[in-house]
This record gives C-alpha cells, sequence and structure tokens, in this order.
C-alpha cells in the first residue's frame, strides 16, 4: 500500500517486510509535529500486524533525515510548545524499540541531529557510501540533548561524546567504526543490501526474535546480576516455545527446521 499524500509511505516489499519511506525531501525530511504523528500512527498499526516481520525505515531525496524542523520549532517560541515536541519525539523512538520486530534504517544522504537520533534508534542500519551524520545542535547553541540518550547507547561513549560536543560530520565509514551503522554499501546496492538482510531476518521464528529483542534492550539498563536473571527467564521461556524444540530436534536430526512460521 502506498499513501502518496502522506509524509510516510507504506509499501510491502517483500513478504512480512513493511517499508517506511519519509516523504518530504523539500524540507529535508525534518521530524515536523506531523510527520512524528504520522511515524507514529503507522509504527502503531505495524506493532498490530501480526504478518510484519521486519521494518525498513528509509527517506526520499537527499536527506535521510535533517532533525526536528527548525522553523516550525522558532515560530513556536514556548516551553509548552517545546516540552511537548520533546516528548512527542522520546515517544516515537520507544516506539520504535518496542516494536518485535527489528527495524532497520536504509540511509542515503544525510542523517542530522534528531534524524541521526533516528539512526540510532533503530536495531540495525545501512548507508550508503556518501551518506553523513552529525548531531549539529550545539553549532547552534543547543545541545543535541535528546539524540544523545540513543547516540551513548549505540556508540563507543568519547565517540558519542565528540560528536556532541563538536556538531562535526562523520562518514559513513567512520560511523562504520564508531558503531552507529551496520554496514556500507555502494548506493546502486543499498536495496539489494538492506532487503538481504531483512530475508535472513524473516527465516527466523518471529517468537525467537520477539523474545530476543525485548530483553536486549531490557537488560542493557539494568545491572549484570539482574541481566543474567532477566536472559535465564527469557531463555526458559524461549526453549519451551515449539519453533525452539522444533529448531533443536532438526540439528539433532541433521535436517533444515521445519518451523511453522518462518
Amino acid at each position: 500500500m502506498t499513501i502518496e499524500s502522506d509524509p510516510v509511505l507504506i509499501e510491502e516489499s517483500l513478504p512480512g517486510v513493511i517499508t517506511l519511506t519519509l516523504n518530504r525531501p523539500d524540507s529535508f525530511n525534518a521530524l515536523s509535529k506531523e510527520m512524528m504523528d504520522h511515524l507514529s500512527s503507522a509504527l502503531t498499526a505495524i506493532h498490530a500486524n501480526e504478518s510484519a516481520r521486519v521494518l525498513i525505515l528509509g527517506a526520499k531525496g537527499r536527506a535521510f533525515c535533517a532533525g526536528h524542523d527548525l522553523k516550525q520549532m522558532i515560530n513556536h517560541p514556548s516551553e509548552a510548545y517545546y516540552l511537548e515536541l520533546f516528548e512527542q519525539c522520546s515517544a516515537l523512538m520507544m516506539q520504535l524499540q518496542s516494536l518485535p520486530i527489528p527495524v532497520i534504517a536504509k540511509v542515503e544522504g544525510v542523517a542530522t541531529a534528531a534524524g541521526c537520533q533516528l539512526v540510532a534508534q533503530c536495531d540495525l542500519a545501512l548507508a550508503t557510501s556518501n551518506a553523513r551524520f552529525a548531531v549539529s545542535g550545539v553549532n547552534l547553541g543547543l545541545f543535541c540533548s535528546t539524540p544523545g540518550v540513543a547516540l551513548s547507547r549505540n556508540l563507543h561513549r568519547k565517540a558519542a561524546f565528540e560528536m556532541l560536543v563538536t556538531g562535526g560530520f562523520i562518514t559513513a565509514s567512520e560511523a562504520l567504526t564508531k558503531g552507529l551503522i551496520n554496514q556500507v554499501v555502494e548506493p546502486l546496492e543499498i536495496n539489494e543490501a538492506v532487503e538481504s538482510l531483512a530475508k535472513q531476518i524473516t527465516q527466523k521464528p518471529k517468537f525467537a526474535i520477539a523474545l530476543g529483542k525485548k530483553l536486549f534492550y531490557e537488560q542493557l539498563e539494568v545491572g549484570m546480576k539482574e541481566a543474567y536473571s532477566l536472559a535465564s527467564a527469557i531463555m526458559t521461556c524461549n526453549l519451551l516455545d515449539e519453533s525452539a524444540q522444533e529448531g533443536i530436534q532438526a540439528f539433532v536430526d541433521k535436517r533444515t527446521p521445519n518451523w511453522k512460521t518462518a
């Protein structure tokens, strides 16, 4: 399905794979309140979609996302408006994390400020070799505090802080080294690379992926003892699922697993 009149295009590109494409290239796909409203509604629908296995997040034009809409922000100089805006953005980021399916960012062009945050918040990210990344708010006198939450949890700590205090751009290769993205590919190869990664995920049991994603983020926020306790409970639950039982039996039998839900 494609919604041409909306900031977000929804397309079914592969079985189980949903693609959301930011479609405001003239504004560099800025995260206006309207854009975030559309994204949030789309994520809610995807969460309820039983056939969804992977979400790909991409964009039209020269920018993946330039962050918040600065013109919109400057036209509403009030504490209430700004607080609502950043709370909306934070809730959107948490929606991405709470989805029971992996989210892959497909980055072509620049990703700055909250746009870079969006890349960091996705579970996986692939970028073209000409992509560039920055949290450049400090150049305008505004420290990128909310993007810093996602960056500090995904990049090496000193690398994240350097980006936040300098506001400088890094290349796709540097983003790979720092841990912001998973792969760098040539522009003509990005679609194939993203679809290949998505296909690998769809071939795994949905139940195990959903459990695993939930545990992955929960254990990062607690101490090691509690993390191991959470992991033990999740592995026990996972092991009792029929997909794990079939997978283990297939390994013993030296055959390919026959999962009811691939």
